[in-house]
């Protein structure tokens, strides 16, 4: 009598944690959604601004989840507003800019990370000569997927700076790992 008491209080429980787990994942996509489109309106707005305006790019270093331009691989419909930093609460939102990288629009090595579930789950069909375009307020930049191989999480040379412009993306790896992944899945590619 009493297991079966138990065992009926258990599955409730275990059914509403369900349901309030999915309803949370539920909603933080809904607000990256949500988020992914004011920022994209933002930045056009701001974009076109400049134009009008002749106003150059902001010299002064970006905070912590400012909006630094957007990021499109053509081939897998992607298309992502990047923003400045790789917080926890930055990745949810977006793709994040990696410090000490070049900026989205300047020479040299630009590296922006994103989650492998979320913004970065397409880079898993993404190939060779595959195009990456960023736009930011300096313009629209366009690179050639080079290489693309997996790498331990701490290796950081693939962030290291170039001489040529350049974009790294990074990922978590494996794609369908469940709980943090153990390497780290690296898109490199050259402005053409």
């Amino acid at each position: 009598m009493h297991n079966q008491i138990f065992l009926r209080w258990a599955s409730r429980v275990l059914f509403i944690g369900g349901v309030l787990a999915v309803s949370y994942v539920g909603f933080a996509l809904l607000h990256a959604k949500c988020y992914q489109a004011m920022a994209e309106r933002s930045f056009e707005k701001q974009t076109q601004v400049d134009a009008k305006s002749g106003v150059s790019p902001h010299n002064t270093s970006p905070k912590e989840g400012d909006i630094l331009g957007r990021i499109e691989i053509p081939r897998l419909g992607m298309k992502v507003v990047i923003l400045e930093g790789t917080t926890s609460q930055t990745l949810r939102l977006g793709v994040g800019h990696i410090e000490g990288t070049a900026l989205p629009g300047e020479a040299g090595n630009v590296a922006l990370a994103g989650h492998r579930d979320t913004f970065f789950r397409g880079l898993k069909d993404i190939r060779a000569n595959d195009e990456i375009q960023v736009q930011s307020a300096t313009g629209i930049a366009r690179y050639e997927v080079d290489t693309v191989r997996v790498v331990a999480p701490d290796d950081i040379e693939v962030l290291a700076p170039s001489a040529g412009a350049a974009i790294t993306l990074v990922t978590c790896y494996p794609f369908h790992f469940i709980g943090p992944a153990p390497e780290r899945f690296v898109v490199h590619a050259h402005k053409q």
